[in-house]
């Protein structure tokens, strides 16, 4: 069996993999190989601060890992927030803060395009660097809706989603056209396939 570190404490996220993988495969989180750093993520793009834990996490361990980084971008705030979706309304602020802002921003704009992107960053035990991408494209609504999910899947609505936010979607309707559920699913293709 190859372990793969996610360089990630989120134990949730890190199940979610592994029901993808084949059981060939067993993610370990930082936190079971000994790291307890919190890795900062100071780049300017989503790609750069997935490569920036991701390495972060090759040079503690020496072992294949990877990393993700998530992001909402709205058009009509020229693509933010982006990288500062987690902490939109400041640094010590929870969803509910982000999401008023968001709205508050949004307050009399005709143009809610927006969309989330998610990016993987995977090292090979060889040190070799691969990057995956998962967009789905959608409009932030004028108010929240639904009860699953979390962060702002409450005003996120897909366009492929007849309708519904991500929050009033089931996870498993949800994971099947979501950004994290696509970068993954060419992430586990890629290491099925070499």
């Amino acid at each position: 069996m190859k372990q793969l570190i996610f360089a990630s404490h989120n134990k949730h996220k890190a199940s979610e993999i592994n029901a993808l993988l084949n059981p060939d495969f067993q993610v370990s989180i930082l936190d079971e190989v000994g790291i307890s750093d919190d890795i900062p993520e100071t780049a300017d793009t989503l790609a750069g601060n997935a490569l920036i834990k991701a390495r972060f996490t090759f040079e503690k361990t020496g072992k294949s890992c990877f990393a993700d980084d998530t992001g909402l971008e709205v058009d009509a705030l020229n693509g933010a927030p982006g990288v500062y979706s987690a902490r939109f309304a400041g640094p010590e602020c929870n969803s509910d803060n982000n999401i008023d802002k968001l709205l508050s921003l949004l307050q009399g704009s005709a143009n809610r395009s927006a969309r989330f992107r998610t990016v993987i960053a995977y090292i090979t035990d060889d040190g070799k660097e691969h990057m995956f991408e998962g967009i789905v494209n959608g409009k932030i609504t004028s108010q929240r809706m639904g009860t699953e999910g979390f962060g702002y899947d409450p005003v996120f609505m897909p366009d492929e989603a007849n309708g519904l936010t991500f929050a009033q979607m089931p996870l498993s309707s949800k994971n099947t056209i979501s950004h994290r559920g696509r970068a993954i699913a060419q992430f586990v293709h890629y290491l099925k396939n070499n």
